[in-house]
């Protein structure tokens, strides 16, 4: 049985999309690049698009976290950020009864970035959906329920149609949804925030977004090292440089340097990296790339020299769509 990961919104704060300027500037960029790699027929274009990756044309996307997990029973999901629209609007135009779930939506925590699509997730307003909401903040129906109220949102949470169910869930304590265990675990953030250990069929996706990286030996981390274990792919927050990190202490939020170190140590296999900032254009997220490279190849050179052992990760930068399959 395989596991599916796919992300919908891996937009960090709120929604953002580039203005008209930086769209102009961002397509210059890539005509540069298609005639810089000896293109000349405009025929060549598709040709062009298959060879670079994604984000080197499209970007990273402007919706906010939403991650859908799928197993060879059932589904779940991890936030409501802006991105749940998109994963609403897959459903409604798929196989007919879709819709009507039953659906799972683990919330890591309740800042607007990761609530702020929950009120376009179409399956509410649809008579005989299921809709189950999880988390491990107590007053979890209170907020969910605040949501949709005026003058926020003009359709009451008491006209939606949809059954919701809510469950709170036990720090630390798996449960089952189905064939999948999900174990919730403290993240580093400001406001209560709980990351989310996925496994099923013998995988496990560890879901580490908002978290700082405060506590990064398995000493400091405590109870919550498990998520970092046994694990297949990690999706850690990396909003920021190191430099930045420094500068934006307590904004509980990372640099992919912090969650290269937990995933050598931990012998995390595939690392993808996300929660881009709001103001960060394509070539920055590209740029961070870079410095991730380079810190990664600096670890790996030490590595050598020492004639230490230490596995390879495959890691990357996320944007919205990418589906990886364990």
């Amino acid at each position: 049985m395989s596991l599916t990961i796919k992300f919908w919104g891996v937009r960090g704060s709120l929604p953002s999309a580039p203005t008209p300027t930086e769209w102009t500037y961002h397509i210059e960029g890539v005509l540069r690049n298609f005639f810089s790699m000896g293109y000349r027929d405009l025929s060549q274009v598709s040709k062009y698009i298959k060879s670079v990756e994604e984000p080197v044309v499209g970007g990273y996307g402007t919706a906010t976290t939403c991650v859908e997990v799928r197993s060879g029973k059932s589904q779940i999901l991890i936030d409501g950020g802006s991105g749940i629209r998109t994963f609403s609007e897959s459903i409604m135009s798929g196989t007919a009864g879709r819709a009507k779930g039953p659906f799972h939506i683990f919330m890591t925590h309740f800042h607007w970035d990761h609530v702020i699509g929950l009120p376009f997730f179409t399956p509410h307003f649809i008579p005989g959906s299921e809709i189950h909401y999880y988390a491990v903040q107590e007053d979890l129906e209170q907020l969910i329920r605040g949501i949709f109220k005026k003058p926020y949102f003009p359709v009451p949470y008491e006209a939606l149609k949809a059954k919701i169910h809510f469950h709170v869930l036990e720090p630390r304590k798996p449960i089952k949804v189905d064939d999948f265990t999900i174990t919730p675990y403290q993240l580093d953030h400001p406001d209560p925030c709980w990351g989310f250990k996925v496994e099923a069929g013998g995988k496990t996706y560890a879901h580490c977004v908002d978290t700082e990286g405060t506590r990064v030996t398995p000493e400091e981390l405590g109870p919550d090292l498990p998520l970092y274990q046994n694990v297949d792919v990690m999706y850690f927050d990396a909003q920021y440089t190191l430099p930045e990190l420094a500068e934006k202490a307590n904004w509980g939020h990372s640099a992919a340097q912090v969650g290269l170190e937990i995933a050598l140590r931990e012998k995390i296999g595939q690392v993808l990296f996300a929660h881009h900032d709001p103001g960060a254009r394509s070539e920055h997220v590209m740029e961070l790339k870079r410095q991730t490279k380079e810190y990664y190849e600096s670890l790996m050179a030490k590595a050598s020299e020492n004639k230490e052992s230490i596995q390879q990760i495959i890691w990357d930068f996320a944007h919205e769509g990418l589906e990886i399959k364990l």
